[in-house]
């Protein structure tokens, strides 16, 4: 009788998730506040509107080049650590060699059972330092792509999630009734985008979700209140 293959499913695109999720916190919690902000010192929803639509514009920018910059100095980060390891590998293989074993040891072998393993891969320098690099220093190699990937989808992001809070002020004329519905609305989209964060990260997904909500809608009650106080 045919065994049933094991099939293991891990989820792999991290970086995307943590992307998206950096790019739509913001892009929610931001203009939320600001709009909130406004709505305290301001009557029509027009003017909301123009400064939401600048603000979501500025911050998308501003938030997708630091995701390319990050992503930039992750990788050179890489190159500069792998050609530091292979230089090492040349001129003082026995050291990296003994680093070798300790990294074994560390996970419950003896020097005696490390021993072959360190000299296979003495045997093979591109192994040797690929190796050195994940186990030793906890690098990944990094996407070529993923500097310009990264930018647009932390910018998406936010752009999605700034429209979110706005969206009411383009159907009601005034900012108080726009903003009682923005808060319904946005403190909805925070708690769906909560539980999917929770879901994708492994925290719990109510947890997540009541706490991604409850920043949020302090951050706009502040904002408010600011405003509200100056005018």
């Amino acid at each position: 009788m045919p065994a049933t293959p094991h099939l293991e499913r891990h989820f792999t695109a991290s970086a995307t998730v943590r992307d998206i999720v950096i790019g739509m916190s913001d892009g929610l919690t931001v203009p939320f506040a600001l709009a909130a902000g406004l709505s305290g010192a301001v009557g029509t929803s027009s003017v909301i509107l123009t400064a939401g639509l600048a603000e979501i514009a500025a911050g998308s920018i501003a938030m997708g080049l630091g995701g390319y910059l990050a992503a930039r100095s992750d990788a050179e980060h890489y190159v500069s650590e792998r050609a530091r390891e292979q230089r090492e590998v040349e001129t003082i293989p026995e050291l990296e060699a003994a680093e070798v074993s300790q990294v074994f040891e560390a996970y419950g072998l003896t020097p005696a059972e490390a021993k072959p393993v360190v000299a296979a891969l003495r045997r093979n320098p591109p192994a040797w330092i690929d190796f050195m690099m994940r186990f030793e220093l906890g690098l990944e190699p990094p996407n070529p792509k993923r500097a310009p990937i990264s930018a647009a989808t932390i910018a998406g992001a936010y752009i999605v999630g700034g429209l979110i809070p706005l969206g009411p002020y383009w159907f009601l004329p005034t900012a108080r009734a726009g903003l009682t519905v923005s808060v319904v609305v946005t403190l909805l989209a925070l708690l769906v985008f909560g539980y999917v964060k929770g879901r994708f990260t492994g925290a719990p997904p109510l947890r997540s979700a009541l706490q991604t909500a409850l920043i949020g809608g302090v951050a706009a009650a502040v904002a408010f209140a600011i405003a509200r106080f100056i005018a």
